[in-house]
């Protein structure tokens, strides 16, 4: 991520005039919000399956909201509107694959609330015992979490720095700092009953927000539609190409086996999260959380299409030329839509920017929860609580803090110092560990009966092996415009998303380590099986028939 422009001073979507009152406004929000965290935070139980998943007492149109506002993260926000102001049609498609996500996370929803675990060492040790499976799940939700949250983060002081009026390079990591330790004290605190209220209230300010400004970006084309995806069209970067694919820069001439993989990847990799499957965990019963991914599944679509309208109205109405000034992929887009779309110096143009900012922040203050708590229970639920002595619940909890506090504290750390470098590496990594290392394993956990525990080490470790390894040799990295190190030349992997040979070979390895592993599991998951198509235990129905 380039900062020279920011650093020269030249973009200020704010202005002088306005700056003041922003600013102001600004902080009673982020004020007011940490008050209402901390009160949520208060009324947590203190025991662990009240803090993990708030009892499964959420009802599912509530947690269908919440699961709706996971995906309204800085990442959609900024990137996502950012890459359709820029790269257009590819943009676009890259928009859906959000929704696309939503939809093979509704496949699996029934099935992993009725097994009734809730982090991926439970889900893991559905076909295989012991502390392994469990360690590898813990290592997986970290390569997961840690790269996402420094995107998440790195994005943040960005837009605050912006915000302020201070876009050089001590500022933004200085922003970044702030934000991260903002949002670390409320992780160290949340439970998933509190983290619910925040996503429900951030869902209707985000889609009311975007709203308002495209509504006001169309007002500017006479509500023509038409004449402003014209105008989006003639001041992008390549207008005969804007709305065709292949915009986004491809590599080695694979250019449609690359986008294939990359929205595989990502769809894959976005349904796997382990704060969705811990949020999803957390339903009622299986055919709740069959209600609440559905209600996710709309209430995205229209944030969806929020975005992409968001996208083509920041092209049309800033420019492509000035959203790349701030980095390469845009993230400024919908600060500097809500910036132009009123005049200078109105009322309108304050109150629209510190709303735009208060989502932003919004989204940062969530999503970091979400991502930081799912990677704490990890730790505390998998490893501290599985370590053979007895644990109590206190001491459990008193592990997730500690946890939070870690994870958030390294994230912010790492962020901070490697702001200043192209983050996409990070994407591809943490997408392509999910789709390959998670997705793999519960296909084959719940559908597979010949499914044991070699062959899940095997997916498991191959999988992230290989995701590590051809991230490091990928274009992500080395030998192309958008790399970590854009000069050197070590990209013998062609393709942007580890995934697409991570992916099928984690398939392979899970299927061969259990065709090599000796054993006979089909009872096993025959009471694995009615327990995730029915949500209980077949022995226990069994002993109320012949009663």
């Amino acid at each position: 991520m380039t900062l020279d422009v920011l650093s020269a001073g030249v973009l200020d979507p704010v202005g002088s005039a306005a700056r003041a009152p922003v600013i102001v406004a600004f902080l009673i929000f982020i004020g007011v919000s940490l008050l209402w965290t901390f009160t949520l935070a208060a009324g947590e139980e203190e025991s662990p399956e009240g803090l993990y998943l708030a009892d499964r007492s959420l009802s599912p149109t509530f947690n269908g909201v919440a699961l709706a506002g996971e995906q309204i993260s800085v990442l959609t926000v900024l990137q996502t509107a950012g890459g359709v102001a820029l790269i257009g049609y590819d943009g676009f498609t890259f928009a859906l694959d959000v929704l696309i996500a939503l939809g093979v996370l509704l496949l699996l929803a029934q099935r992993i609330r009725n097994s009734g675990r809730y982090t991926l060492g439970d889900l893991f040790s559905l076909r295989a015992s012991g502390r392994g499976p469990r360690i590898a799940a813990a290592v997986v939700t970290l390569a997961i979490t840690i790269p996402v949250l420094m995107v998440q983060l790195v994005a943040a002081g960005i837009s605050a720095a912006l915000l302020i009026g201070m876009p050089t390079d001590h500022a933004v990591v200085a922003c970044t700092l702030l934000m991260g330790c903002l949002v670390a004290c409320f992780a160290a605190l949340a439970g998933l009953r509190g983290t619910s209220f925040i996503h429900v209230a951030k869902v209707p300010i985000t889609l009311a927000t975007l709203t308002v400004v495209t509504l006001l970006a169309l007002r500017k084309f006479e509500w023509d539609p038409g004449s402003l995806l014209s105008a989006a069209v003639d001041r992008s970067v390549a207008p005969d190409r804007y709305l065709k694919p292949g915009l986004w820069l491809d590599t080695a001439g694979l250019g449609p086996l690359n986008a294939f993989g990359n929205h595989i990847v990502a769809i894959l990799g976005l349904a796997m999260m382990p704060h969705l499957i811990l949020r999803i965990a957390g339903s009622r019963s299986g055919r709740t959380a069959r209600r609440s991914a559905r209600t996710a599944v709309w209430l995205s679509g229209i944030f969806v299409l929020l975005l992409i309208t968001t996208g083509f109205s920041a092209a049309a109405v800033v420019g492509a030329a000035d959203l790349g000034a701030v980095d390469a992929s845009g993230q400024s887009a919908p600060i500097q839509l809500a910036s132009e779309v009123l005049g200078h110096g109105s009322t309108g143009r304050v109150v629209l920017i510190t709303v735009m900012a208060c989502v932003v922040f919004l989204a940062v203050l969530t999503t970091v929860t979400s991502v930081t708590f799912a990677a704490a229970v990890s730790l505390a639920h998998d490893v501290f609580a599985r370590e053979g002595r007895s644990r109590s619940d206190t001491q459990e909890v008193r592990a997730l803090r500690l946890a939070a506090v870690v994870v958030c504290g390294v994230a912010v750390s790492l962020a901070a110092a490697l702001h200043n470098y192209q983050a996409q590496f990070l994407i591809a990594f943490s997408m392509a560990v999910a789709a390959s290392c998670i997705f793999p394993a519960l296909i084959y956990s719940f559908f597979w009966r010949g499914f044991n525990r070699r062959g899940l080490l095997w997916s498991v470790s191959g999988g992230l092996l290989l995701c590590a390894v051809f991230t490091v040799f990928s274009p992500t990295v080395s030998g192309s415009p958008i790399a970590l190190w854009p000069e050197a030349r070590f990209d013998w992997y062609p393709f942007q998303s580890p995934g697409l040979g991570a992916v099928p070979a984690a398939f392979f390895l899970g299927w061969l380590g259990s065709v090599t592993s000796p054993g006979d599991s089909e009872t096993a998951f025959r009471r694995i099986e009615y327990r995730l198509l029915t949500g209980t235990e077949a022995r226990r129905q069994a002993s109320d028939a012949r009663r």
